[in-house]
C-alpha cells in the first residue's frame, strides 16, 4: 500500500507544486502596427502576419 513513511517537508512539497503553476504567454510586438501579439499568430488589431495581410479587419 502506498503509505508515506515520513512527513514530506514544505520545501519538497512546494517544489513539486511549483511545476504546475500557470505561465503567462510570451508576447511579441506586431511588425505592422506595434500591438502586443502572441508569436506565430495573426495580429487581431491589423490582420497582418509576416508582413502581409491575411485577414481584413474592419476599423470600428
Amino acid at each position: 500500500m502506498g503509505v508515506p513513511k515520513r512527513r514530506m517537508s514544505k520545501m519538497r512539497l512546494r517544489t513539486r507544486k511549483a511545476s504546475h503553476r500557470p505561465v503567462a504567454p510570451g508576447l511579441s510586438k506586431c511588425a505592422q502596427c506595434g500591438a502586443q501579439v502572441r508569436p506565430h499568430r495573426v495580429c487581431p488589431s491589423c490582420g497582418y502576419y509576416k508582413g502581409r495581410q491575411v485577414i481584413s479587419v474592419n476599423a470600428a
